[in-house]
């Protein structure tokens, strides 16, 4: 059975848990360096990016997170995780993972009491997708590696690069389970090239 950890440091992690079920893989949290080993992908839920970067660096997280990206396993980043994942993030210095060729701005959208739910529609899928945006960022810009796969407002909100998927919005906060079945795919099909 294909398994997917979710990295448990702060977000919605039993909505994850529960999306992975649904479609029929394994959830593991994942809280320590150990959890990791046996992952055939992973999710980086949403939260305040900022303190789970210092959860990551108090964990000792990051260089198993960047071996386990350089691996060729499959990682998808849900707003707070897409902002740890791009290589580039406006008012910071340097990258948190830096795995993806964006440039995301955070809060975006706005402050909290501007949170909003939407349906978007997301390349490869043939249903309008529910997405929930609170504090949510947006891509800014996109190297050419990079598939966008939605657009919300004239801003980039769902990319795809190579084995990384990363949004802007929290589907795990809907009972849509499209985005989560998507990357569960990605995975599986990359453990059968890998295997």
């Amino acid at each position: 059975m294909t398994k997917i950890g979710i990295l448990a440091l702060q977000g919605a992690v039993r909505e994850h848990v529960k999306q992975v079920e649904a479609c029929g893989a394994e959830a593991k949290v994942i809280k320590r360096v150990e959890d990791i080993a046996g992952l055939d992908g992973l999710i980086l839920p949403g939260g305040e990016s900022t303190t789970m970067r210092r959860l990551i660096d108090r964990y000792e997280l990051m260089e198993p997170l960047r071996a386990f990206a350089a691996s060729g396993k499959p990682i998808f980043g849900t707003c707070a995780g897409l902002i740890l994942m791009a290589k580039t993030v406006e008012g910071y210095d340097a990258p948190h993972l830096g795995l993806m060729d964006v440039t995301v701005a955070r809060n975006s959208f706005g402050r909290q009491i501007h949170s909003f739910e939407t349906e978007l529609a997301v390349k490869g899928i043939d249903n309008p997708v529910d997405a929930v945006f609170i504090r949510a960022p947006h891509i800014t810009a996109a190297g050419p590696t990079v598939e966008v796969l939605a657009e919300y407002d004239g801003r980039i909100v769902m990319v795809r690069d190579g084995q990384f998927m990363g949004c802007s919005f929290h589907p795990e906060l809907t009972e849509d389970i499209s985005l989560t079945r998507c990357f569960i795919d990605l995975v599986r099909s990359c453990v059968q090239v890998q295997s």
